[in-house]
């Protein structure tokens, strides 16, 4: 029997939800309502893919093709970087008009919110792990994606329920909590790098 309670625990922590809706809020900033819920069930959509196919192939993949994890890590948090710089000095404001239109939406939905914030390097390789525990078990795998899948509802119901603060918090809390959100991500994403380095070596 697979270890379901770990297994989801595990998964609470390495995406995090709760922190997920911050960033959520942070870059959907003046996109309208029913564009948010787009973005946010799309990167939902796409995060559980991306999951559920680490947890099935990954392990294969990455070895075919020579990448490790730790080089992903990197990857990831670089990307990660140019995200944070733009909503730390307001550069995406002159892109939201382009980003309410459906090849926009689907661009946030893809990055950054699905990769690397929702399935990052933490979330794919903990998908990896626990996968291993399952030891080829299409019972014990069906239940991981189970989980997998229960785990990105969550977040999306945090995404559903982010406009209410937005608005408790108006206009310019917005602004300044973009910007430290905007610090925040650029925190993570310098540990995304640093962590890959560390492993590296």
């Amino acid at each position: 029997m697979f270890d379901l309670v770990p297994a989801f625990v595990t998964l609470f922590v390495v995406i995090d939800p709760i922190g997920l809706g911050p960033m959520f809020m942070g870059v959907t900033a003046g996109l309208p309502e029913n564009a948010k819920r787009r973005v946010g069930l799309e990167a939902s959509i796409i995060a559980f893919l991306v999951l559920a196919g680490s947890a099935l192939f990954a392990d294969w993949l990455l070895n075919a093709l020579g990448i490790s994890l730790a080089a992903f890590r990197i990857a990831g948090g670089l990307l990660l970087f140019v995200i944070a710089f733009e909503m730390v000095f307001e550069r995406r404001t002159s892109r939201k008009s382009n980003d309410a239109s459906p090849e926009g939406l689907s661009h946030i939905a893809a990055f950054p919110l699905a990769v690397p914030l929702m399935a990052g390097p933490g979330a794919i390789t903990a998908c990896v792990l626990l996968a291993g525990r399952a030891n080829g078990n299409w019972i014990a795998l069906s239940e991981l994606i189970a989980i997998i899948a229960l785990m990105l509802a969550i977040c999306y119901a945090i995404f559903f329920t982010s406009s209410a603060l937005e608005k408790i918090i108006g206009p310019r809390g917005l602004n300044v909590f973009g910007r430290l959100l905007g610090v925040l991500l650029a925190a993570l994403a310098v540990q995304f790098v640093a962590d890959g380095i560390l492993a590296l070596r």
